[in-house]
């Protein structure tokens, strides 16, 4: 009898880890879920502001520091040398060399070699032909007609 009971209790066990397994799985999925959703409304709330033309204005100036047709803008430029309350520059590729060719690596190199040699060579085109030049006409002395 013991022996059939622990043979029970194993084979539930096994089942019932599982269950809570998947029972944690589907609660950090509904938290997904519901973090999703805010940021859903976060981003709707985002659209009907810049559906707004008072908001787009405002957003030109402070990040674009554009002015209105006859305003004057000013720009005040720090010790620096950087201008007090510009908006930030644009980033640049934060690795200098992401935006420098890349060598090919040795397999590339390899394959081409492979594609090179299954091309015969282009026939090399005959030199063309020096144009020969015409001949020089004189006029003929006056005398000889």
């Amino acid at each position: 009898m013991l022996l059939v009971l622990g043979a029970l209790v194993v084979s539930y066990a096994q089942s019932l880890r599982v269950w809570f397994d998947q029972h944690q799985q589907i609660s950090a999925l509904q938290q997904e879920i519901r973090d999703r959703e805010l940021r859903v409304g976060q981003l709707g709330d985002e659209v009907q502001r810049w559906d707004d033309d008072a908001y787009v204005k405002a957003q030109a100036r402070q990040r674009l520091g554009w002015v209105m047709p006859g305003e004057i803008g000013y720009r005040v430029i720090g010790a620096d040398g950087k201008p007090v309350g510009a908006p930030p520059e644009p980033a640049g590729p934060a690795d200098p060399k992401a935006d420098a060719p890349q060598k090919p690596t040795w397999y590339t190199k390899l394959w081409g070699s492979v594609e090179g040699a299954g091309k015969p060579p282009a026939a090399a085109k005959p030199a063309a032909p020096k144009p020969t030049p015409k001949p020089v006409l004189t006029a003929p002395p006056k005398g000889s007609r």
